[in-house]
């Protein structure tokens, strides 16, 4: 989760000279950075280095990210015509960048550590889309959601038809698995998913499972609708905290199932630090098909010898 990023002294020197957005542009630039969590840490795949919103460039919805508040979104989407205008684009003309870092990455990659392509999921980009930047509350999403219907689910489904294929790229480019991140659909209620998402997850997880390669569903408070995203698709099944790893494992039947360490327990003292670690993996118990994982992103202040230590204490279980 957030493999690379400021809680890391190489990144930080990097960003002092790149921007965010500079660093995904030039591949050479997003496959070192890729690279760089592999060799501090110990990690048994990589995940690539991009941002889910840099679709939303040849989509031009204005991107940017201001030091300190995350990303803006100059012109975003508030009304049916909106949505109307979003441009048709072809994704190797404009997001190639990402394809040649790939690439790049997996050639310098040992040939035994994967790498794990990404893209936001339908939902999550809209909310980015709709709202203009983060938000705690998703109002205008929801209000978008429940006011325009017809337009949301066009919205919904060019932003699955886009993520699907742009994450079939990626394996095309040498991804050996693709995770789709739908980091803030825990603000839904379940008959909201169920009605408004799940079916636009579906279709994107469809469009990159035709690159014949894992795909791992990603999401955030989920616990109360976690059969209902399951069921969206996905070979693997991501939980964060909020449930324990073994009552998930049971909800979701006979699936490979990713997580769930909390990512505050990084910053905790060693003793707890190693407690819930170890809880994570009892609960486990061995059983195949565990991806030992974050619930979501390292926090910026972790310590890179707390992350290492959990690498070590998982390998040594």
């Amino acid at each position: 989760m957030r493999q690379a990023g400021r809680y890391m002294p190489a990144y930080r020197k990097l960003r002092e000279r790149h921007s965010i957005l500079d660093l995904c542009h030039h591949q050479e630039l997003a496959a070192t950075v890729t690279l760089q969590p592999v060799e501090r840490l110990g990690v048994d795949a990589a995940i690539l280095f991009a941002d889910i919103l840099l679709p939303f460039e040849p989509l031009r919805l204005g991107l940017s990210f201001a030091a300190g508040e995350g990303p803006k979104i100059a012109r975003p989407i508030r009304d049916a015509a909106d949505v109307e205008d979003l441009p048709a684009f072809n994704l190797e003309a404009e997001l190639g960048y990402v394809f040649d870092a790939v690439r790049l990455a997996r050639r310098a990659l040992p040939a035994a550590v994967p790498l794990i392509g990404f893209a936001g999921a339908p939902f999550t980009l809209a909310s980015y889309a709709i709202e203009g930047g983060a938000s705690r509350t998703f109002t205008r999403t929801k209000a978008f959601m429940y006011g325009a219907p017809e337009a949301w689910n066009k919205l919904m489904g060019k932003l699955a038809a886009l993520v699907g294929e742009y994450l079939a790229m990626q394996a095309r480019a040498g991804a050996q698995a693709l995770q789709l991140f739908d980091s803030w659909v825990g603000c839904l209620s379940p008959h909201d998913y169920r009605t408004y998402v799940q079916p636009h997850s579906t279709r994107a997880l469809q469009l990159a499972g035709a690159a014949g390669v894992p795909l791992i569903h990603f999401g955030t408070g989920t616990a109360t609708f976690l059969e209902d995203f399951a069921a969206a698709g996905g070979d693997v099944i991501s939980v964060d905290w909020r449930i324990p790893l073994d009552a998930a494992w049971t909800r979701i039947g006979a699936r490979a199932i990713q997580g769930n360490l909390e990512p505050a327990a990084l910053l905790a003292p060693a003793a707890e630090r190693n407690r819930q670690v170890r809880d994570i993996l009892q609960r486990a118990g061995g059983r195949p098909g565990h991806i030992f994982n974050l619930g979501h992103g390292i926090l910026p202040e972790t310590d890179v010898a707390a992350v290492r230590a959990v690498v070590d204490l998982v390998h040594g279980a």
